[in-house]
Formats: structure tokens, C-alpha cells, sequence
């Protein structure tokens, strides 16, 4: 449930309603917006209902939240939430562009990649240090190695870095490097990951699972956020359907939906969306225009000769033209780059 505060309400107020819910066992997660202090509640529904709170100094109302997520909902956190990577800002006014190879293949290439990325308008650089392959065969990432020439890229280029952690037992490590930790669709549901990703500081990514529903997108965020970690960013990546066309079906309504229903920022990946670069472009503009937060593109010196998933990857004149068209398409949809 949600516990509204009064307009003016005092700490001490504040503090006594948590005191009175964790007697019966219950956390509390707090939401202060620019006018209302909410107090989410979060335990034995049964014993939280035997607390009197509208009887309690400072406390205004108490509204049930429906939805089986509780602290992502919109009920409980009526403003969009603002995500701070770096220098970059999701959730905002501006379309964040992140962009960099697939996987981290070398000096070179990464950081060419990185350089490429910021001459072209792009505010995050992402790259795969740890690669989840279908095949026990394919190329599987450079480790810690990869997460090292990361940091070599923020260090030449200022912009911030985000990466994939695949195994609990290398979280600390990726944050160690990382400014922004990203948790795959293949390890969507793997809640232990989940749990310790809500332990740490760092802003979180997450990927909607090939096959799971908005539902379980949100449910799985709620893991993080439970942890203590609000820092989250959703991020819509294709879904597997009987469509073979594409390697998977982009749904791009999901954007405004998750809009509706959470205060959470969400991004689209139109590269593993659609495993083709020429599909790239056209699907960035269409994020930006249902609402994104932003994409998140694969950028490669030279696709052809990539480690991994070269076919999706733009080349860096690809991926410049890509920004002068969101460029120009922006104010047209009252946003920025």
C-alpha cells in the first residue's frame, strides 16, 4: 500500500510511520516528489492492515496499489524517474544516444569506436566485456581485459560506459569499471543477479527477456529496486515471435505502455531487435517518436570483420548519418539531443 503524507509533513512524522511498520516486519521505501512524501509498504499484507496510519500524526491517506509491482508503479511514484549516467540524464527532456560495438575486440577498436561515438553526438558508450553466447563456441568476451580498455574509453572521450554482467561472481569487478550496469535478457529473470545488482549504487539496465511480458519486465525490476536501487532503466530489445524476417519482433508499443504504468526511464536496442543495420535508422526514429528515453545502437570500424553480431552493427559513416537525422527529427517531437 501507499501511505500519502500530508503537505508539510515533518521528518519526525515521516519517520514515525516507518517505525510503526517495521514493528510488524514491513519495509518501507520512501518517494519524495516535489510536493508529496510516499511511503511505499512493503510485507504481510494482513499485518500491515492493523496499523491505524490515517489515526498517525503527518499522515493524509492510504491508497492500495492493484499492480503486482509496487515501487516501479506510476500509483507509487507518480513522477518519471531521472537516471544520471555521467553527464547524461534518462528520463528527461533529451534522447539519449548510446552507442559502441557489441563486444570489446581490442585496443583499436574500442577506442575508435568510443571517439566515433562522441564526435557524432552520442552520450554513453557501451561494449560487451562479458558476451552470453548461444554457442560454448562463439566469441565469449574479453573479461576484465575488456573492462579495462572501457575505462581507457571514458578516459580518452569523457563519456560514461556501460556493460553487461553475466554472473553474479563478476558484479563487483563490473563496477569496479563500469559507470552503468547492464543486466541482459538472457538473465532477465535470474533474480539472484537481480537481488545483488539492487545491492549496489551503480544505474542499472534491463533488458526485456526474448520471450516474458511487460509484466514480468516490471516484476523483474522490482527485484532491483526492492534492493535499495531506484537507478533503473528499462530497455525494449525485440521479442521472439513466429516473425523470421527480423531476429526479433521490435515492440515498440511497449514504450508508451511502460509510460503509463511506471515511473521507470525506457530505452530501445533496435540492433538485436532486428539483427539488420539498414532496419537501424528507421526504428530509432520510430522509438524517439512513441516516447523513448533513448536507443541503444551497435557501432562497429568495420562490421564486417566483427566478433560479434557484425551484420547489426552500423559502420561509423552509418551511424553519423543516423545523428543528423534524430538531430533534425527532435524538435519536431519537442525533444533534444
Amino acid at each position: 500500500m501507499m501511505i500519502l503524507m500530508r503537505d508539510g509533513a515533518t521528518e519526525t512524522e515521516v519517520e514515525g510511520v516507518i517505525v510503526k511498520l517495521h514493528e510488524v516486519g514491513a519495509e518501507a521505501h520512501l518517494s519524495r516528489g516535489e510536493f508529496k512524501t510516499i511511503i511505499g509498504a512493503i510485507g504481510d499484507r494482513d499485518r500491515i492492515s492493523q496499523i491505524p496510519f490515517e489515526a498517525l500524526p503527518g499522515v493524509e491517506t492510504v491508497i492500495p496499489i492493484m499492480k503486482p509491482y509496487k515501487l516501479v508503479s506510476r500509483e507509487f511514484h507518480p513522477e518519471g524517474t531521472v537516471v544520471k549516467v555521467g553527464g547524461a540524464e534518462l528520463g528527461g527532456e533529451t534522447f539519449v544516444v548510446i552507442a559502441g560495438p557489441c563486444a570489446v575486440e581490442g585496443e583499436e577498436q574500442m577506442i575508435s569506436s568510443a571517439k566515433a561515438a562522441k564526435a557524432a553526438g552520442a552520450t554513453i558508450v557501451r561494449g560487451g566485456a562479458y558476451k552470453p553466447r548461444t554457442s560454448p563456441y562463439s566469441f565469449q568476451g574479453m573479461g576484465e581485459d575488456g573492462l579495462k580498455l572501457l575505462a581507457l574509453a571514458r578516459q580518452e572521450t569523457g563519456l560514461p560506459v556501460v556493460t553487461e554482467v553475466v554472473d553474479v561472481r563478476d558484479l563487483e569487478l563490473v563496477c569496479e569499471y563500469a559507470d552503468m550496469v547492464q543486466v541482459g535478457a538472457r538473465n532477465m529473470q535470474n533474480f539472484l543477479l537481480l537481488r545483488e545488482v539492487g545491492l549496489q549504487e551503480k544505474p542499472v539496465m534491463l533488458k526485456r527477456g526474448l520471450s516474458n511480458t511487460v509484466e514480468e519486465l516490471l516484476m523483474a525490476a522490482e527485484y532491483v529496486v526492492r534492493g535499495g536501487n531506484a537507478q533503473v532503466v528499462l530497455c525494449e530489445r525485440g521479442i521472439r515471435t513466429f516473425e523470421t524476417a527480423t531476429r526479433n519482433t521490435l515492440d515498440l508499443s511497449v514504450v508508451p505502455l511502460v509510460k503509463n504504468v511506471s515511473h521507470l526511464p525506457i530505452i530501445v536496442d533496435p540492433s538485436h531487435a532486428t539483427g539488420k543495420h539498414e532496419l537501424i535508422a528507421p526504428l530509432s526514429k520510430g522509438a524517439m517518436a512513441v516516447g523513448a528515453d533513448g536507443v541503444m545502437v551497435e557501432m562497429h570500424p568495420d562490421p564486417k570483420t566483427a566478433l560479434c553480431d557484425g551484420p547489426q552493427s552500423l559502420a561509423f559513416g552509418e551511424f553519423d548519418s543516423l545523428m543528423r537525422e534524430l538531430k533534425a527529427l527532435a524538435p519536431a517531437l519537442g525533444r533534444k539531443i
